[in-house]
């Protein structure tokens, strides 16, 4: 086996991943009532064939309601599940594992895609009316959402639930919960977002129960065999927000229930948050959770050279090394990685001819 720990196998549950490279759910707003297509194909299978080890649906909407914008992937119904298994047959059968990231946007929804405006889209040009756990709009210029009531609660855990026995049936090995980025469950979380006073809101407690739920609810209908992701915002970087202190303690409790991977990101709750980006700017929180936790983490956020990644993982700061634009400029960057760090890694044998 390689020194090199980013090239090393991670066994999770009963499923292995070749390597520790991940790739991050990343949006393509490229979808027509929630159906995957020739796009995603395209770009999950050829992250597969460049090498990673675990690659990861973009955020996909276990509601209508719940889709980012009207272009988002959709697992709300078993007509989604056929093209998916496609997809998934073509992943695993290029050695990567397919993982699917379970998503609700809250008051983030019924937004454009980027390159349409990336504002709310109008109720007469389709858009929707979308929930949260308080009537508080992201902006003032976007819709104002309406506060679940606690039957509205019990769907949105019913239908993470069902979202996971599609993604099972459809082929996947891995569910991530989404509960960062300023969607539905971190909404729960943030007090900044969570006005409730009844068992929703207000204390740690409470504000973390939909996320214990849900975790619950999938965990119920997803084998035991299979792992079970989380995606935090670790910090809303906002005073009196969300932090990393909660995020360890919600961690602590996550884990008992079946959680196996803590992916550790940040922000995306409010507008206008002072966020310190820069490169590996993320990967403290990743270490953080872990050490404090004793739960496996997964590091994110502008990580886009083997050396870097390397390290990470050999000062054990994180388990995981997940990547997002980084595979959109270079879909073979584990390849190269391997190259620059003297690992012999297998290139496909249709691009055999093309190692040096």
């Amino acid at each position: 086996m390689s020194d090199v720990k980013l090239f090393q196998p991670l066994r999770l549950r009963d499923v292995e991943l070749r390597n520790r490279i991940v790739v991050s759910p990343m949006c393509q707003y490229s979808s027509e009532d929630g159906f995957a297509n020739d796009w995603h194909l395209v770009h999950l299978g050829s992250r597969a064939v460049g090498g990673a080890g675990l690659v990861f649906s973009e955020a996909t909407a276990v509601t209508a309601e719940g889709r980012i914008s009207p272009d988002d992937l959709g697992i709300w119904k078993d007509d989604h599940i056929d093209v998916l298994a496609r997809i998934t047959r073509f992943v695993s059968e290029h050695g990567a594992v397919p993982g699917m990231q379970l998503a609700h946007a809250g008051r983030k929804a019924s937004t454009s895609s980027p390159w349409k405006g990336h504002g709310p889209v109008a109720f007469d040009e389709g858009g929707w009316e979308p929930v949260a756990p308080s009537a508080l709009p992201f902006q003032d210029d976007w819709h104002t959402p309406r506060a679940l009531d606690e039957a509205g609660i019990r769907g949105v855990i019913d239908a993470f639930r069902d979202a996971a026995v599609r993604a099972l049936e459809a082929g996947f090995r891995v569910v991530e919960i989404h509960a960062a980025h300023g969607y539905l469950i971190h909404e729960f979380l943030s007090p900044l977002t969570n006005e409730r006073t009844d068992a929703y809101g207000g204390s740690f407690e409470n504000r973390t129960r939909l996320a214990r739920e849900v975790v619950t609810a999938v965990r119920q209908v997803w084998p035991e065999e299979l792992p079970l992701f989380i995606r935090f915002s670790a910090s809303d970087w906002v005073e009196g927000g969300w932090d990393i202190e909660q995020s360890v303690e919600l961690a602590r409790a996550l884990a008992p229930l079946g959680v196996d991977v803590v992916d550790a990101s940040s922000g995306g709750l409010v507008p206008g948050a002072k966020i310190p980006m820069g490169p590996g700017y993320q990967v403290p929180f990743a270490r953080d959770i872990r050490n404090q936790a004793g739960v496996a983490t997964a590091a994110v956020g502008m990580i886009t050279e083997p050396a870097q990644a390397e390290e990470i993982l050999q000062r054990g700061d994180a388990d995981l090394i997940v990547m997002a634009r980084q595979f959109l400029r270079e879909p073979y960057w584990p390849l190269r990685a391997a190259k620059e760090m003297g690992v012999d890694l297998t290139w496909p044998a249709q691009y055999r001819r093309a190692a040096l």
